[in-house]
């Protein structure tokens, strides 16, 4: 993994190169989607654990998608508990919508006898994100990736406003929540990180955006296995 800056060449891809560099890396090479998962979610996993180094008793909240984005974050979830830190995940979405390579994850944590918990969005939303969060040293962005393309729903708007109101580092996962990967656009918000771990490649909002910054905080490129290179 390395921390992506102006002058450093590295490769850069928009939304629709991503899902084609995934599915080159799964159906030509044969790369398990949960490989890849895996070693993304590693990847953010020891930034976070370098992040809090030096911090006694530190804890971390990772605020879960019901995609390929929160599985992920049960990844980093599941490097920091066997690192010994403190983690509180919490699935923010309908559950029954977890699939694939995110569902095995899930489920691997929860046969561990880590408690998830569950956003509800018929109460007050921007006290749940404190009460979940408030107390945290680090908070995880696992909630949208690269495939958020449209305008947020309004519940997400306002968790995402209260993530942003918190006290503490955030790390996003791939890319900050809300943030339009190919224009580095806010649909309706997007998380202010102060790191985002980006799996393979800058995306291209990233690169060509000067505005992007205030979102992404500092950029590291983690590999996921293979290599666009490749």
């Amino acid at each position: 993994m390395h921390k992506f800056t102006s002058d450093l060449k590295c490769a850069v891809m928009s939304r629709d190169e991503v899902r084609a560099f995934d599915s080159w890396a799964i159906n030509e090479i044969g790369v398990p989607g949960v490989i890849l998962m895996e070693n993304a979610g590693r990847s953010c996993a020891e930034l976070v654990k370098q992040k809090l180094a030096g911090i006694d008793k530190s804890r971390t909240c990772i605020f879960c998608g019901t995609g390929n984005n929160g599985g992920d974050g049960y990844v980093i979830a599941r490097h920091l508990l066997n690192s010994g830190f403190e983690v509180n995940v919490v699935i923010c979405g309908n559950p029954e919508k977890i699939k694939g390579d995110a569902w095995i994850n899930l489920k691997i944590l929860k046969k561990l006898g880590h408690q998830v918990e569950q956003f509800d969005f018929t109460r007050d939303v921007a006290r749940q994100v404190r009460d979940f969060a408030g107390k945290a040293d680090v908070i995880v962005d696992a909630l949208f990736g690269t495939g958020l393309n449209s305008r947020l729903k309004e519940e997400y708007i306002v968790v995402i406003d209260g993530i942003n109101q918190l006290d503490a580092m955030v790390v996003a996962v791939d890319v900050p929540s809300g943030l339009d990967c190919d224009t580095a656009k806010p649909l309706g918000t997007a998380v202010k990180a102060d790191y985002t771990v980006t799996f393979a490649a800058v995306k291209k909002g990233f690169a060509s955006e000067e505005d992007a910054a205030k979102y992404t905080g500092e950029i590291y490129v983690a590999s996921i296995g293979v290599e666009p290179a490749s």
